[in-house]
């Protein structure tokens, strides 16, 4: 499957790099990397052997996590993209947090294959984003999903 470059969690700064989802500096984390692929994003993610559900199958929970963190990179990469910049061009991009997520599990995802999770990302208002996720094991559809993202709050990394 294709690798992902210039993904927009290569841009975050290290205050914000340690999601479990997606962050670049938590070593225990999926390390989830979001990128443009035309006008839609998408990020590409092989499930380690202990994020099993049952033998052969992928834990809801990892497609959940993929589903959130592809939708707030998603809406990352379009403000970034609206604001005039591209990841891997060095401008620091807008940070999401997730307002909603809603998942449907399609079909049991096969464990052994990379999933695919494809988003089309809608600007709702100027600090509102939501993302229609499709997440694809072996070419076949096994969840979609929704995330509406907003703009992360100064306050936010305060504690506040």
């Amino acid at each position: 499957m294709e690798k992902i470059l210039n993904a927009i969690q290569d841009d975050y700064p290290d205050d914000f790099a340690w999601c479990y989802g997606c962050g670049r500096l938590n070593k225990a984390g999926h390390h989830f990397r979001t990128c443009w692929d035309g006008d839609q994003t998408v990020t590409i993610y092989t499930p380690k052997q202990e994020e099993m559900a049952l033998p052969g199958f992928v834990y809801g929970g990892v497609i959940a996590s993929l589903i959130d963190c592809h939708g707030t990179g998603s809406a990352a990469l379009a403000l970034h993209r609206k604001n005039g910049h591209e990841p891997g061009e060095g401008a620091e991009p807008p940070r999401f947090v997730t307002a909603s997520l809603h998942v449907d599990f399609m079909k049991p995802t096969l464990h052994g294959v990379p999933l695919k999770a494809v988003g089309t990302v809608h600007e709702i208002h100027p600090k509102k984003w939501k993302v229609e996720v499709e997440v694809f094991a072996d070419g076949k559809t096994c969840a979609k999903g929704e995330v509406v993202g907003v703009v992360m709050p100064d306050s936010f990394l305060a504690g506040k």
